[in-house]
């Protein structure tokens, strides 16, 4: 039912809403899936509040949810959209460390955070690396890849 809500303020554009229910959720001893963080972290993301996604990232972290690459992109993109280049990165390189694999979604994210912050080379280089990874792409990544 928490997941449910949660998608819904994201829907609904009510990111303190969604941040609300989810830690209601840990004051009634619900445990928070990825699920639920992905949700809020794209409420976060829509309501332009990055800080607050990486602060749920922290959270979701610490309280040893597992992530999964919705949750990593949900908090780039949220990165990407405060145009905050060298967090987006870090998160795509903490995803390897954690075993998750990124794919179109998380590069095109990570090539949008670094074509805002003006770091074309950066852009080119995690270009590379996806087609090293053998990451399947989409016209979305080689847009975001060529912008």
């Amino acid at each position: 039912a928490y997941n449910a809500a949660i998608s819904a303020c994201e829907k609904g554009g009510q990111w303190v809403k969604a941040v609300a229910l989810l830690i209601d959720m840990s004051a009634s001893h619900v445990e928070p899936d990825a699920i639920t963080y992905g949700a809020a972290f794209s409420a976060c993301e829509k309501g332009g509040k990055w800080e607050v996604a990486l602060a749920l990232f922290v959270d979701m972290h610490t309280a040893r949810v597992k992530s999964d690459n919705i949750a990593y992109n949900a908090a780039i993109s949220a990165c990407e959209k405060g145009g905050q280049w060298v967090k987006a990165v870090a998160l795509l390189i903490d995803m390897s460390a954690s075993h998750v694999e990124p794919d179109a979604i998380t590069y095109g994210a990570a090539f949008s955070a670094c074509e805002k912050g003006g770091k074309w080379e950066v852009a080119l280089a995690l270009f590379v690396d996806m087609h090293t990874a053998r990451v399947k792409s989409d016209n979305i990544a080689y847009n975001a890849a060529i912008s």
